[in-house]
């Protein structure tokens, strides 16, 4: 998108009110630090149901009872 079609005002809003940024702060950063700031960046995807149940299948819990010499694990 070219500077004459940009919505400049939708994006100070959202930088200035939104984010509460101060203007010189505002202006120093970069178009993508901005859109992780608004939460618009892309990036990984959540961990899903699967990978946590193969996380904690991998690393279970274990409680003092279990290890009897009052240490966790």
């Amino acid at each position: 998108m070219s500077a004459a079609g940009f919505d400049w005002p939708a994006v100070m809003r959202a930088g200035l009110q939104g984010l509460g940024l101060a203007p010189e702060m505002f202006w120093r950063l970069t178009p993508a630090e901005l859109l992780m700031m608004l939460g618009d960046a892309p990036g990984a995807a959540p961990m899903g149901r699967a990978r946590l149940e193969a996380l904690a299948a991998r690393f279970p819990d274990v409680t003092d009872k279990e290890t009897g010499d009052g240490r966790a694990g």
